[in-house]
């Protein structure tokens, strides 16, 4: 399929249009993206490397040669000025009070100077104005002139009169084609230079457009649909342009793109829209418009062909895709699949080409992948001021056991931390999007506030959300045993250590309604996690413990965005010292309340250590004020840790700070510096935490 736009120039009895008109006639309606500027002669563009849209390509049937081949006007057409103001109109530069000058050997006209011009060879900087076309010229009007000018692109820079010349007839060329590209094709565009204004120094290079009279469109034709069936209609009324409406070569190429998808969506998956053809009556100021179109036959998914599978089988990816055979075929769904290939992080490329199944009625789809390397090793060195040195090592096998099974094994050395941990994960178990884990690890991790010594074995089901495909809805079930030989202050109470064996089944769901997983700007989050426990540490008793999480974030304009977040959490049944240390609810730190140390909220024991609770409340308010990549973040965090079953909001301790976002293509990286407003004994007066993506 091409997405360029043919013309014809239809010739009546009154001469019309000459053959040269006819070429550029709609050169600029193929610009539906955009095209690559226009060089200027003998010089190379000022701004190689400026992004723009691409310009689709563009066909031209010449009119019948037979005809005269005098080019007359238009007889409503304005006619701007006769000699010297006609050699303006085609380009050449003409200053006031002009005189004879040189003539540059790659202008075709030469250039008449003042006697404010006396040196041919002077350069001077210059202003480009536009006149007469507010009106009609729109932002993507603006935006193509300011991006393909050649005098834009050398503004700024001296220049002298010939240069000046060739990029006002260039730009001439550029204008002309714009406005074509609207429906303008009897426009008249006339470029000029005239001396600076008093008290300025540049010049003013100035086109006066008289844009004439939009064409517009006499009839529209879109062959071909008949054979769509009863999908005829919906498939019309994809392509939005009818008779009555400009000849605007954007609102056609994207009637022909939008088309294109149309029939991509229902069932069509070998249709070809040839680019569309317009034939120009100038007489009439009017264009007839044709779109031919091959539907390819109405097909319905069969089967997935994968020849290796090595990494995953076809059932795999059928169990995976969002269709099934027998459903009509959808090239959204194909793009779904693709992308849900590539998320599994196994192949370096995938292509999916749609195959004809041979029976007239199906489809299948032929998978093509290349592996990608499937182990990883990673670590990383690190010392925090309230954890000490910390080293950790991790290797992952993403596809140990196909398809998807992944193996991780990790190790973590440091000052307060000794951890080695087996896990298994499978991605898309059973269905889409659903995750299987497992864990085996064992851990010695000594905190301020308490020591544990912890066996853990765990297990999940979830539905998990990643950033390609960002859900609604996230939920886990999982189970756990615990089995943990911990020291708190209650244990030199009791005469030692207490080893506790837990069983717990913790239940989350998570609602995100946000715009971004790493950088939300709009929109809110809430979610909810309970997990029943039972423990076994001389009795037997058992909890239940609870936490909401909520956020929301509203936009300021273009550049801030208000975020708010809470957080309540309370444990129902027994008392504080009866529960594990490491089950307890504990605040202060990054993903808490900054400005505090990790856990160092909440009551405190004869040694100034916290011991945790059985409650807890947080708030967070920020502003995030962004400035290209990079934004600063003020912000106040506010918790408290309670031993009782509610918690109590006089005693909330309260932090402020600054933070600095660098917004790279996979996340904002954050530091935020904190300082505590109504410190404990102890606190640090300065935090600093470093991440990826929002604090929350």
């Amino acid at each position: 399929m091409t997405t360029g736009l043919r013309t014809r120039c239809r010739v009546s009895a009154r001469p019309l249009c000459a053959s040269l008109l006819v070429a550029s006639l709609l050169l600029a309606c193929g610009i539906a993206q955009a095209q690559q500027p226009l060089p200027a002669a003998a010089e190379p563009p000022s701004s190689p490397d400026q992004a723009l849209d691409p310009m689709p390509d563009i066909g031209v049937d010449w009119p019948d040669m037979g005809q005269p081949d005098t080019v007359v006007p238009l007889p409503a057409d304005p006619v701007v000025g006769t000699g010297e103001d006609s050699a303006s109109a085609a380009g050449s530069v003409q200053p006031a009070d002009a005189q004879p000058a040189a003539t540059d050997a790659d202008v075709a006209e030469p250039v008449q100077q003042s006697a404010a011009f006396a040196d041919t060879g002077g350069e001077r900087r210059y202003d480009v104005v536009l006149r007469g076309v507010d009106a009609i010229a729109d932002a993507q009007f603006t935006t193509r002139f300011n991006e393909l000018s050649v005098l834009r692109q050398g503004a700024g820079k001296p220049a002298n009169l010939a240069q000046i010349n060739r990029r006002i007839r260039e730009d001439s060329d550029l204008l002309e084609r714009l406005l074509r590209a609207k429906g303008y094709y009897a426009a008249r565009v006339r470029g000029s230079a005239a001396p600076p204004p008093p008290g300025g120094d540049r010049l003013v290079v100035g086109f006066d457009i008289t844009p004439g009279t939009q064409y517009l469109l006499a009839s529209v034709d879109v062959l071909g649909l008949a054979e769509t069936g009863e999908r005829e209609a919906a498939l019309r009324a994809a392509f939005p342009p009818k008779a009555g409406d400009p000849v605007d070569a954007d609102a056609i190429l994207a009637g022909q793109q939008s088309l294109t998808t149309a029939l991509g969506e229902s069932g069509f998956p070998f249709a070809k829209v040839d680019e569309p053809e317009v034939r120009i009556d100038h007489e009439e100021r009017t264009g007839d418009l044709d779109i031919i179109v091959t539907p390819g036959g109405y097909r319905s998914f069969g089967t997935i062909l994968l020849d290796d599978d090595d990494v995953f089988s076809a059932r795999h990816l059928q169990r995976i895709a969002r269709f099934h055979p027998g459903d009509t075929y959808m090239a959204s769904d194909v793009e779904d699949l693709r992308r849900a290939i590539v998320a599994t992080g196994l192949v370096s490329s995938v292509t999916l080409t749609p195959k004809d199944a041979g029976d007239g009625e199906h489809v299948d789809l032929a998978v093509d992948v290349r592996p990608a390397p499937s182990r990883t090793i990673a670590g990383e060195l690190g010392y925090g001021t309230g954890e000490g040195y910390r080293a950790e090592v991790n290797w992952q096998h993403r596809n140990f056991f196909p398809p998807e099974g992944a193996v991780i094994l990790r190790g973590v050395l440091g000052t307060q931390e000794q951890t080695a941990s087996f896990t298994y994960r499978r991605n898309n178990f059973k269905a889409r999007d659903h995750v299987l884990t497992g864990l085996l690890s064992v851990s010695n991790i000594r905190r301020d506030a308490y020591d544990a010594r912890t066996i853990t074995l765990s297990g999940g089901l979830e539905r998990q959300t990643n950033i390609l495909f960002q859900k609604k809805w996230v939920w886990r079930i999982g189970g756990e045993l615990v089995l943990s030989d911990e020291r708190d202050s209650f244990s030199r109470i009791v005469g030692g250590r207490r080893t506790f064996f837990i069983g717990a089944v913790p239940l989350s769901l998570t609602y995100d309604g946000s715009d971004d997983l790493l950088n939300p700007s709009r929109g809110f989050r809430l979610g909810g996690r309970i997990s029943p426990e039972l423990s076994f540490q001389n009795k037997t008793f058992s909890y239940a413990r609870a936490q909401l999480d909520g956020s929301l974030y509203q936009p300021l304009g273009d550049r801030t965005v208000v975020a708010a977040r809470a957080r309540f959490g309370t444990i129902f049944g027994s008392q504080v010292s009866e529960i594990a240390p490491s089950r307890r609810f504990y605040a202060g730190g990054g993903g808490s309340v900054r400005g505090y140390g990790y856990q160092a909220i909440g009551p405190r024991d004869s040694n100034n250590d916290p011991i945790g609770g059985k409650s807890l409340a947080e708030f967070a308010l920020e502003a995030r004020v962004r400035f290209g990549a990079l934004g600063v973040v003020p912000f106040v965090d506010a918790g408290n840790i309670s031993t009782s079953f509610l918690p109590r909001f006089r005693d909330l301790r309260i932090g402020a700070g600054m933070g600095v976002r660098y917004y790279s293509n996979f996340g904002p990286i954050r530091v935020d510096v904190g300082t505590p407003i109504n410190p404990q004994r102890g606190d640090p007066r300065v935090a600093v935490y470093v991440s990826l993506g929002q604090a929350f």
